[in-house]
């Protein structure tokens, strides 16, 4: 059960300030389309059909980054979700913007500029601070609530996440609300059978934490990616470590080596590392057995052996929770892994909850079905740490502030 006010308690026909959250991938300054888009419009579409006028808040990339670019892109992408027109300002709280909004009619959406080009959205501060900024401040007087929808930024203490929440009557959009609740569930619900976790990907500060505040609900976790050879190495296996100019394991091994070897030490009859790895060698995929391997190139996937023994683990289970990709999915030859272990949870009949932005890609990428899993999170540090219990602030300021 949530303990913050939702977009149910809504009244009808009101001027709403919605925060989501549409950051996405810009390949050469064009933004390309991914899923959040299509979650955010859901919530938008319901808002919509209760009459409410809509301004929308959205950042994209960070300064700095070549992902830093403006909105106009993402109106024309959301309108086509919505199949209604967005209108988009080139301004976020200023004359302009301000113009816009107070001509906002009942059922019109209106997408206002990248809040992160505006001063007082970022660093990460207090919640106290940022209601006080410029942004906050202004923009409040000119709704009748506040609504936030972008789980994905829910860990971060910015001024369009922590701040309205503070001022003015806040509610949490569909997408806030269901992820936070299937993300949450791993702690909240009894499952009757097996409770297994796929971890992959590449940051070993993700992963152990993880591992060390769940090992008493989750009776397996079955590793790959970066961090399956990190615990590889940390089992004596001449693996984890850099070659062909790489740059992903010797900085967290010397970061999380005594950590790591930790965790395999009080976790061990929890943890399942792969028994073989998949390599390229003449542009074909080439598997070879962990033990006794020597590493002179790059491990890029699970092998088959490896593969068999996880689907095998996930076919079984009650409930399947995902973090990170055990290999590298974009190229096809090294998808093995992924894809068999989503299309094993896809088919069977067990509570199942994706997460992470990239693992969330390859369910598109290799056309598995979203409906065959319970929850595919779009988030990625908040998934994280709802996983492990932390607490989210965009949570926290919304249970704070509720309704004023």
């Amino acid at each position: 059960m949530t303990s913050f006010p939702t977009i149910d308690d809504l009244d009808p026909r009101q001027r709403l300030l919605v925060r989501i959250d549409v950051n996405a991938p810009v390949e050469d300054g064009v933004v390309q389309d991914d899923r959040r888009f299509a979650r955010h419009a859901e919530t938008i579409r319901e808002l919509l059909a209760d009459d409410h006028a809509i301004a929308l808040l959205a950042h994209q990339g960070r300064p700095g980054r070549a992902t830093f670019v403006s909105l106009e892109q993402h109106a024309a992408i959301l309108a086509d979700h919505l199949g209604q027109s967005v209108e988009f300002v080139a301004d976020t709280y200023g004359d302009e913007a301000l113009s816009s909004i107070e001509h906002l009619e009942h059922g019109d959406v209106l997408l206002l500029e990248n809040v992160r080009m505006c001063e007082g959205e970022l660093p990460e501060e207090e919640p106290d601070v940022k209601a006080e900024t410029k942004l906050v401040r202004t923009l409040a007087t000119s709704f009748d609530a506040y609504v936030n929808d972008a789980y994905a930024t829910a860990h971060r203490s910015h001024a369009s996440i922590v701040g309205f929440p503070l001022v003015t009557d806040a509610y949490a959009g569909r997408v806030m609300e269901q992820e936070y609740r299937e993300n949450t569930a791993i702690r909240d619900r009894e499952f009757d059978g097996t409770v297994t976790m796929i971890l992959g990907g590449t940051k070993a500060e993700d992963t152990i934490p993880v591992v060390e505040q769940l090992a008493d609900v989750v009776d397996q976790f079955c590793l790959g990616g970066v961090i399956g050879e990190l615990f590889l190495r940390a089992d004596g296996h001449d693996l984890g470590y850099d070659v062909d100019g790489m740059d992903l394991f010797d900085h967290q091994w010397a970061n999380h080596s005594e950590t790591i070897e930790r965790t395999l030490e009080a976790h061990r009859d929890r943890l399942v590392l792969p028994t073989d790895l998949a390599y390229e060698d003449d542009d074909n995929r080439v598997e070879v057995l962990v033990e006794g391997i020597v590493k002179d190139t790059s491990y890029l996937d699970i092998g088959s052996e490896t593969i068999d023994r996880y689907t095998n683990l996930v076919s079984t289970s009650d409930a399947v929770y995902v973090k990170g990709a055990v290999g590298v999915f974009e190229d096809e030859r090294f998808a093995d892994g992924t894809v068999a272990i989503l299309s094993t949870i896809a088919d069977t009949d067990c509570f199942s909850v994706v997460g992470g932005g990239d693992t969330a890609h390859s369910i598109v990428l290799y056309d598995l079905d979203e409906k065959d899993f319970t929850r595919v999170s779009i988030a990625g540090g908040a998934y994280v740490r709802a996983l492990t219990g932390e607490s989210l602030v965009g949570i926290d300021v919304l249970e704070r502030g509720g309704q004023k």
